[in-house]
């Protein structure tokens, strides 16, 4: 096995060599391909997974796998790759090998035959089976209970609906496949065994049961397991919803992997992610981001099952991630501990390099062979056999005729000894999220068509065979059921397929009204057999003779002749009891926060800026309105801008955004915007923002203060306070956030419209020619001494680069100025621009207008002038009235101190536009330093 030494090698140091550790990921092919010889060898890729696409025989899957670890282990990698398969049994098994591969009953199918002892050497068969060809890692067992096993697609990969009865054989299976040297991985954590499904390939199969319902079922056999040494643990890509929960996906929320499975379920081994490649979670998330937000969760490997370029995504996301501080190396290398300590316990290099191949599969062959004819031949169930029809050899004379009527259904992932009857047949996978999907399968018309064969050579070819559909009970079915003296029809998950019920229930009417030539009523004997889930009839009294195979495997049927014939008699019990199903707890995800890169995201941001606009309240302008991209990026070099985004790396499509700027002139640190897309909310989108934007500003030299809105870009001046419920909502979530919204401060944006007919107020200008102080309306850099000397009494963020960029502009920009006529010192301030200044790009609303507008913005009183009421109404009043020379109709104040202003505008004919709770704290007693 793996030393200590190589484990605590200094190769690990390589943090791009750790973190290929961090990944699971398959390839299209049967022999090694350039991608994954690249992923080994460049990308340091420590698992893989292969599926039934890549392999063809036991001897050619020793050989691939043998190269790929040859490859490995010429590149360098301290320890072998793990080599993962699916080898479920029943239907749904990766290798297939008709010679050297034994083909063994599904999970329920081994429940039914009441022996943990049987599922145990069964598991163990399998395994060594598995180790002989280099696979060192299985994914299994299956420990979902299912709590509605009338609509669920694991159907019979699990054990049943008794959380009891799951554990049992779950665990029996995990002893199993550890006693043969393979490292266990259970599925599919929290539970795939009662979702609800919405239809649509992009809605993701949904848990709603609460966390004390799935305590009590669901999650105790993973709780067994994992007290009895369980290796790794995979957790599903499956949405969780009910009244305090809400993850769109499990396998990517902290709440579900760290808090659930490792600190209330004490699980202290691997944990795998379900695919990303997934296409729910990639058209959601992006499969960068995905990969970020599985580690930052808990899982210690993140699975990508095929696609090359998606999987160099995953690759980047993680190292982004870890770059950018979102993921810290020690919480990489705890993962690289958990993965190497599961592989010491089951691969070293010299029994890696050495496979044991057909050789040991050969030694292996004779009692496998009779290990697989025992556990069929003891799971075959009678459920009922009302009017003792069996055995049919005692029924029917040996000249009469039987009549087999078969589904003709999409294919089941089927046994190995099935593969070779048809190939390159389209799939329905019998997975709840998008999986790989086994080669080995057969059409049920070919697998059927064999039935029938077996049950002719015991007549002497005395049985019609036919297949049905969806288009139920034909002609030529009526003539052959008139013909034959008793009918066998076969059944393949009928609650999901449910034309196969109608029909089943048709035939039985049919063979209830039989009647003799002599007019006397003869019902027809009629055989139900389900060869998949047995719960197609098994709570249905009306079919008196039901059998369950539980597969529809070459074995499964053979034994089923013999059962039909009478010359074995079934022991099979059906297992668990069908139970109830029912809703869980919130969570916080980690969302890949990157960069913002204007060239790449700058047209994603203007689709969620129009999004986010369009939620508005009925009659309410939303403060996004008219704003672009442009708006949020000054390009001010008094200004240090930071901006993050979280994006889907694989669509493009931006779910949130933040700005955070650092003016330097005042030591103020502000977040102007937290924006997240509607349909995302509540999912730590603007959580995992704020962290970052908080840590941004964190490391800002020289910062005093920390300010929630902006005046500079003026778009949200603080909390939005327009509507009362949705205040409440953005309070509360700041106050989390470690905001101290009590210490808020209002602030407004306002507007006056009609300047055509306006007015001002009666004795404004009167009150104004009697104050001592002089007004005029100055233009460009050549004022900008005392002007800027004067602004800088002012400590408010952003006022004093507002007036740079307006002294700047003085074809669109001027600054009207209150000086004391003695000696000329200014006493108060107002900027004046129109919808051509480069100040307007920054100021949305004034665009908003849908009218000729002007502005005014940053109103600056000396502190130590007297009248501060009346120099501020005497700037505004000049202010609008040379706005109002230029042809406007509409005068925006872009931002206005709560602070005893409202009323004095409003008497001025200003309303407000939009209301806000400006709030800031000294840096210094930041309280809530978000993880990194």
């Amino acid at each position: 096995m793996a030393s200590k030494d190589d484990m605590m090698s200094p190769l690990w140091d390589d943090m791009d060599r750790t973190m290929g550790q961090l990944f699971m990921m398959g390839f299209d092919g049967t022999t090694v391909t350039p991608q994954i010889r690249k992923l080994i060898e460049d990308h340091h890729l420590g698992s893989i997974l292969l599926t039934a696409k890549n392999l063809k025989t036991a001897e050619e899957t020793t050989k691939l796998v043998l190269d790929l670890q040859t490859i490995a282990h010429n590149a360098g990698h301290p320890v072998p790759l793990a080599i993962a398969l699916d080898q479920e049994n029943g239907g749904v098994n990766s290798l297939f090998d008709e010679i050297y591969i034994r083909q063994f009953p599904s999970a329920m199918g081994l429940a039914a035959t009441g022996s943990p002892e049987l599922a145990y050497e069964v598991a163990k068969a399998t395994a060594q089976e598995l180790s002989s060809v280099g696979v060192n890692w299985i994914m299994g067992p299956v420990l979902d209970v299912l709590t509605n096993a009338r609509n669920q697609p694991l159907g019979v990969r699990t054990t049943g609906d008794d959380p009891q009865e799951v554990s049992t054989y779950g665990v029996s299976f995990m002893k199993g496949y550890k006693e043969a040297g393979l490292a266990t991985c259970g599925k599919h954590f929290p539970s795939y065994g009662n979702l609800e499904f919405l239809g649509s390939s992009l809605d993701v199969p949904i848990i709603t049961d609460t966390l004390e319902q799935l305590s009590l079922s669901a999650l105790v056999p993973f709780r067994n397991a994992i007290a009895q040494g369980l290796d790794a643990m995979m957790v599903g890509g499956c949405a969780m919803s009910s009244a305090g929960m809400n993850v769109m996906h499990a396998c990517l929320s902290e709440r579900v992997v760290d808090e659930l499975l490792r600190t209330d379920l004490g699980f202290n081994g691997v944990v795998v992610s379900e695919c990303l490649e997934m296409e729910a979670l990639s058209h959601n998330i992006g499969v960068g981001g995905g990969t970020v937000m599985a580690v930052k969760a808990g899982c210690d490997i993140v699975l990508l099952c095929r696609s090359f370029s998606v999987q160099q995504e995953a690759i980047n996301g993680l190292k982004l991630g870890v770059e950018n501080g979102m993921i810290s190396k020690a919480r990489i290398r705890q993962s690289l501990k958990r993965v190497l300590e599961m592989k010491s316990k089951c691969t070293s290099w010299e029994q890696t390099l050495n496979p044991g191949g057909i050789m040991s599969l050969s030694t292996l062959q004779p009692s496998h062979t009779t290990l697989s004819t025992k556990a069929y031949n003891n799971s075959i169930t009678v459920v009922r056999d009302r009017d003792r029809l069996l055995p049919l050899s005692s029924l029917i004379e040996p000249e009469e005729e039987l009549l087999l009527l078969s589904p003709l259904v999409k294919p089941l992932p089927a046994s190995a000894a099935s593969r070779g009857l048809v190939e390159n047949v389209t799939l329905a996978s019998p997975e709840p999220v998008t999986s790989e999907r086994s080669a080995s399968v057969m059409s049920g018309e070919g697998v059927f068509r064999e039935l029938g064969r077996s049950l002719a050579r015991q007549r002497s070819g005395r049985v019609m065979h036919t297949s049905y559909t969806a288009n139920g009970v034909r002609p030529v079915h009526e003539n052959l059921i008139s013909r034959a003296s008793a009918v066998i029809i076969l059944t393949a998950d009928a609650n999901r397929n449910l034309y196969q019920n109608g029909f089943t229930k048709h035939v039985s009417m049919i063979c209830n009204m039989q009647y003799s030539a002599g007019g006397e009523k003869r019902e027809k004997p009629l055989v139900v057999v389900s060869v998949s889930s047995p719960y197609d009839f098994a709570i249905d009294s009306s079919i008196g003779t039901y059998i369950c195979t539980y597969d529809f495997t070459e074995t499964a049927l053979q034994a089923l002749v013999k059962v039909l014939y009478g010359e074995l008699s079934p022991t099979g019990a059906l297992p668990g009891t069908i139970s109830q199903s029912q809703k869980l707890h919130q969570s916080r995800q980690h969302w890949l926060v990157e960069n913002w890169n204007e060239e790449r995201d700058a047209n994603a941001l203007d689709v969620l800026l129009r999004a986010v606009a369009a939620e508005g309240a009925p009659g309410q302008r939303s403060e996004l309105s008219s704003s672009t991209s442009n708006t949020f990026v000054l390009h001010n070099t008094d200004v240090d801008e930071a901006h993050f985004v979280v994006r889907n790396s694989s669509t493009q499509a931006l779910y949130g955004f933040c700005t955070t700027y650092f003016f330097k002139t005042t030591g103020t640190g502000v977040i102007g915007s937290v924006i997240v897309d509607p349909e995302r909310r509540k999912l730590s989108i603007g959580h995992s923002l704020h962290n970052r934007a908080i840590r941004t500003l964190l490391q800002r030299k020289r910062i005093k203060r920390f300010q929630l809105g902006s005046r500079l870009p003026s778009v949200f001046l603080g909390i939005p306070t327009g509507h009362t419920v949705e205040r409440k909502r953005l309070r509360q979530w700041f106050a989390n956030m470690g905001w101290n919204t009590a210490l808020s401060r209002p602030v407004c944006s306002m507007v006056m419209r009609n300047l055509a007919t306006w007015n001002p107020p009666e004795g404004l200008a009167n009150s104004l020619q009697s104050a001592e102080v002089e007004f005029d309306l100055v233009y460009g850099w050549g004022y900008a001494d005392p002007i800027l000397d004067h602004v800088k009494t002012n400590s408010r963020q952003g006022v004093l680069e507002i007036y740079k960029l307006a002294l700047a502009d003085q074809t669109a920009c001027g600054i009207i100025r209150a000086k004391r006529p003695a000696d000329g010192a200014i006493l108060g301030s107002v900027v004046l621009y129109n919808g051509e200044s480069s100040l307007a790009e920054f100021i949305p609303s004034l665009k908003d207008s849908n009218e000729v507008a002007g502005g005014i913005s940053s109103p600056v009183i000396t502190p130590s002038a007297g009248e501060y009421s009346t120099l501020l109404q005497g700037l505004i009043l000049l202010g609008i009235r040379q706005i109002k020379r230029q042809k406007s109709n509409v005068v925006i104040l872009d931002c206005v101190d709560g602070d005893g202003n409202f009323d004095s505008l409003s008497a001025m004919g200003f309303s407000v536009l939009h209301s806000f709770e400006e709030v800031s704290c000294d840096a210094a007693t930041w309280a809530m330093v978000p993880p990194s």
